[in-house]
């Protein structure tokens, strides 16, 4: 029975993987509707029939092209669907049939969005954001995770504190180094996680974004003129504290015992 259940959650996974592949394409043009057309070929603009569309096995059974004009497809498709599938089996793993499991998968589903989208446009679409912080708050009232004091304290902490953050890096730079989108996704993150996770996201998004920055510095020879989204660090840092943070809490208090003036 739980094979059967943890299928059903990668494959539901998926199927929302598949959708989340046009809300990341469509999503960022204020002129297009994630709900009309249909799934269509973006240069022959042929309708997608229902074979063409099943998760994975489409992409793989067409070998990444289109069935009518042999358009190559993203590998960005099969990439999210997959992503999504494994992230709600270990959702599912996790949480089991909850309530838990529902919030939380709109809250991943949210956040891959928001990675994908953030890396090929460096936005963070307000659609997704702001009505995940309602959500997220409201949610705490059912389940037992976080509270709505842990929620609402997130909230304030996690836009508070990355707005404070970039105030400052603008008055000693006169330049933004970070967009509102970033603020409003901590505060976002608050409101699902609570107040709790909000060093760790800080501090993991932080470190793994100053790598990838230095190493996109060295390799783009632009210096301080490079750019690279921060909310994919911000998002990713979310989902390893939501799948990790009781291995996460005991390595930091494994740490307090060394550095501790006893030892």
């Amino acid at each position: 029975m739980d094979t059967i259940f943890s299928f059903f959650s990668f494959l539901f996974g998926a199927v929302v993987g598949s959708f989340l592949n046009v809300v990341i394409l469509r999503l960022p043009d204020p002129d297009q509707s994630i709900a009309f057309p249909a799934s269509h070929c973006p240069k022959c603009r042929t309708q997608l029939r229902w074979y063409e569309n099943i998760p994975v096995l489409s992409y793989l059974a067409l070998r990444g092209k289109c069935r009518t004009c042999a358009q190559k497809i993203s590998f960005q498709y099969p990439l999210v669907e997959l992503g999504m599938g494994l992230l709600s089996l270990a959702l599912f793993h996790q949480f089991g049939p909850t309530v838990s499991f529902a919030v939380y998968f709109v809250f991943i589903a949210a956040l891959l969005a928001i990675i994908v989208i953030d890396i090929h446009h460096q936005i963070i679409p307000d659609v997704i954001s702001l009505p995940g912080i309602a959500m997220g708050f409201l949610a705490s009232f059912f389940i037992p995770e976080v509270s709505w004091q842990q929620s609402a304290l997130g909230i304030a902490l996690g836009g508070g504190i990355l707005y404070s953050v970039a105030l400052l890096y603008y008055l000693l730079t006169k330049r933004y180094g970070m967009g509102g989108g970033d603020i409003k996704l901590l505060a976002m993150i608050g409101a699902f996680l609570g107040w709790q996770c909000l060093l760790f996201v800080i501090f993991a998004s932080s470190l793994s974004g100053s790598i990838v920055g230095i190493a996109a510095m060295i390799k783009q020879g632009k210096g301080g003129k490079t750019r690279i989204p921060f909310g994919p660090f911000l998002a990713g840092s979310a989902m390893a504290w939501l799948f990790w943070h009781p291995w996460i809490i005991q390595l930091w208090n494994w740490y307090l015992g060394l550095t501790s003036p006893l030892h």
